[in-house]
């Protein structure tokens, strides 16, 4: 399996971004192609120990900043990391693209070079959540930020193939994001939305979410707008760092500290709330492989990401998709 990797996007880059594909290479069965400035990502290799690792370089000048138009920026910067990446999956020289960089552009990328899947209207960002009872697939976390209740039905189907598939949740329940349980709440768009999953006869649908619900682990899909999945993500992130903190402020005050930090329970908690565990988020609903990493993605995050889009390509998601829509 070959991959692109946008090696210019995210905070961090391009050093955590080569860091994670080093470890990644190690880790799992992929090529790696580094998109990017080449002078910079070869002056980074020569102080890294990259012998024999199937690990290779592909130049492109341009950057596609946060602060740009994503769209016209991926229609003018055609040397930039990320759309020089997309290309690569677009031509079949790679089997999935990965980018840490500015969302929009990811997604603009993708759906401008990529296209969509017929019959697909939006894609969807498909985010895992940590929860009490492993995985929550949130969707959509900000691909689109006004979802008609069409893109929301799409969006479930589509979670609930990439649930099963991928993260082994046989027979997916799937439930919309709403303000309470009863199927008369929440606005219009909730409504509509509800009406359409409800006859829906591919998924199994079991109703509204709450949000409560989503660290509950009661769902294996919770669907959304982009919107406020994006809002729930990054309250969920900022939740988990404060409680990471309040941890670490509460053991200050004890003698054991740095045992109890090292035990094996509180080195267990910690894995099972880090973000970097999961690293990366499917693009849903173009056609062609793409995973999106958050902005402050480190070399774990970067690592993490490309084993989930190994095992995106692996499941052939895209296929069943097709299949479902036929």
């Amino acid at each position: 399996m070959k991959l692109a990797l946008d090696a210019m996007g995210g905070d961090k880059a391009p050093e955590e971004i080569i860091k994670g594909a080093i470890a990644a290479v190690k880790k799992f069965p992929c090529e790696i192609v580094l998109v990017g400035d080449e002078g910079k990502i070869q002056s980074f290799l020569e102080s890294e120990d990259v012998k024999n690792l199937p690990l290779t370089i592909r130049h492109a000048g341009e950057i596609i900043s946060m602060r740009e138009h994503p769209a016209d920026a991926v229609r003018t910067k055609k040397n930039s990391s990320i759309v020089v990446a997309t290309e690569m999956v677009k031509s079949g020289e790679c089997d999935a693209v990965l980018s840490a960089g500015s969302t929009g552009a990811a997604v603009a990328a993708a759906q401008l070079i990529l296209k969509r899947i017929h019959g697909i209207n939006r894609p969807a960002i498909a985010t895992p959540m940590p929860t009490l009872k492993g995985v929550t697939l949130l969707l959509d976390s900000g691909a689109n930020i006004d979802s008609k209740p069409e893109h929301l039905e799409q969006a479930a189907m589509m979670g609930a193939i990439y649930a099963e598939n991928v993260l082994g949740k046989k027979n997916a329940r799937v439930g919309l994001l709403n303000i309470g349980e009863e199927e008369t709440k929440g606005n219009e768009q909730a409504k509509e939305t509800y009406a359409l999953l409800k006859n829906l006869r591919d998924i199994n649908f079991v109703g509204n979410a709450e949000g409560r619900d989503i660290p509950a682990g009661n769902f294996d899909v919770v669907v959304c707008d982009g919107f406020v999945g994006n809002v729930v993500l990054k309250f969920g992130e900022g939740f988990a760092h404060m409680i990471f903190k309040l941890i670490k402020e509460e053991l200050g005050v004890s003698e054991h500290v740095d045992a109890i930090l090292a035990s094996p329970t509180i080195r267990n908690l910690v894995k099972r709330l880090d973000v970097s565990e999961y690293g990366g988020a499917p693009l849903l609903g173009v056609d062609g492989y793409c995973v999106i990493s958050h902005g402050s993605s480190n070399a774990k995050s970067i690592c993490s990401a490309i084993g989930v889009a190994v095992d995106y390509v692996n499941s052939k998601i895209i296929e069943r998709i097709k299949s479902m829509l036929d």
